[in-house]
């Protein structure tokens, strides 16, 4: 037997990009569990960047939005129905989502490195549907059940948070660290608040807006920095963590790093940019990058059940699903760190 309980819906709605810069609110039929699925009615879903990108361009990079597709892939919900294998006591769990499904045979997944599976289906990534609908199916195991204290819209932001915890384990942060951060904008204060989380003792973030600058000393940020104002002074930091994606930024925090330190690179930007490889070089630079993450939730869900983290601060507008075109264009209102999007 496959469904555990009748359902009392059989259509739901679904914020469809149609085409570039157009949304329609679309009548769909609920999606039904396979075998070790569980079916969530959706609760929240965070906006991100990438939502952004494809509603106003139709692709990024090499993913390109060729069919109808539903953005988003930083959700929160509840378990309605599970699929066959899945235990039937789990309906009625809250939970944190996390987007993505894997094969589970590939060489990348059996090695603990699922997040880089050729095979991934990620959430609001052509082809793939994402969250901004009533429902969606999930993998049982990538349904983290959440704390009654947590809100449904920290739940879904654990997606993000995720991210934060990926590159904050990359750059080698514990408490005796100095990091630099290049970016202010909503990854920047996650990589912040976790920088904290994690013990560092000088947290620093460069950004040209001075009003994301005092943002980030609100989050935790010990010194915070103008780019724009001059060289980057030496800094010395153990890690350096670039996320903004602009190259003046990359190149001005590798030179700002201490001998035997570490770089990340998490935003997004140019295909291809100069690096100072004779710093990377003579000072033994370790430089990687981050793509999404891996075995992050439980963390995640920890940081923030402590408060250690605080995710709900982030948010700065809501909307409901009707009025997803104005979610998604909502990150250029002054002041914007985090939108999301209410479902239900």
């Amino acid at each position: 037997m496959t469904h555990t309980t009748p359902l009392p819906d059989t259509r739901m709605r679904a914020a469809v990009l149609v085409e570039p810069g157009r949304i329609e609110l679309q009548d769909r039929p609920v999606p039904r569990p396979d075998p070790g699925d569980v079916l969530i009615r959706v609760s929240s879903v965070g906006v991100c960047g990438s939502d952004t990108h494809y509603y106003r361009h139709g692709r990024i990079g090499d993913f390109v939005v060729t069919a109808p597709l539903v953005l988003g892939h930083e959700a929160a919900g509840t378990i309605v129905d599970v699929g066959a294998g899945v235990d039937p006591a789990r309906v009625g769990q809250r939970v944190s989502i996390e987007p993505q499904r894997p094969d589970p045979d590939s060489e990348e997944t059996r090695r603990g490195h699922y997040n880089l599976c050729p095979h991934m289906r990620f959430f609001a990534t052509p082809p793939v549907d994402g969250a901004l609908s009533d429902y969606v199916t999930i993998g049982a195991e990538f349904a983290h059940p959440i704390p009654d204290t947590m809100t449904d819209e920290a739940a879904a932001l654990c997606e993000p948070l995720s991210v934060g915890i990926a590159s904050i384990r990359k750059a080698g942060v514990d408490g005796r660290s100095r990091v630099l951060i290049a970016g202010a904008g909503p990854i920047g204060i996650v990589l912040t608040q976790v920088a904290r989380a994690y013990g560092a003792t000088d947290i620093i973030v460069s950004d040209p807006d001075a009003a994301r600058r005092d943002r980030a000393l609100s989050f935790g940020a010990t010194e915070v920095l103008d780019p724009t104002a001059g060289p980057l002074p030496d800094l010395g930091v153990d890690a350096f963590i670039d996320a903004s994606g602009a190259q003046s930024a990359v190149a001005d925090g590798i030179r700002a790093v201490r001998p035997a330190g570490n770089v990340v690179l998490v935003g997004l930007g140019a295909e291809n940019m100069e690096l100072p490889v004779q710093v990377i070089q003579n000072r033994e630079l370790v430089l990687t990058g981050v793509f999404r993450y891996a075995n992050t939730w439980p963390t995640a869900i920890a940081l923030v059940e402590s408060g250690r983290v605080d995710l709900d601060a982030m948010v700065t507008a809501r909307f409901p699903l009707e009025s997803t075109a104005e979610a998604l264009d909502a990150d250029r209102t002054p002041g914007s760190v985090k939108t999301v999007v209410t479902v239900s």
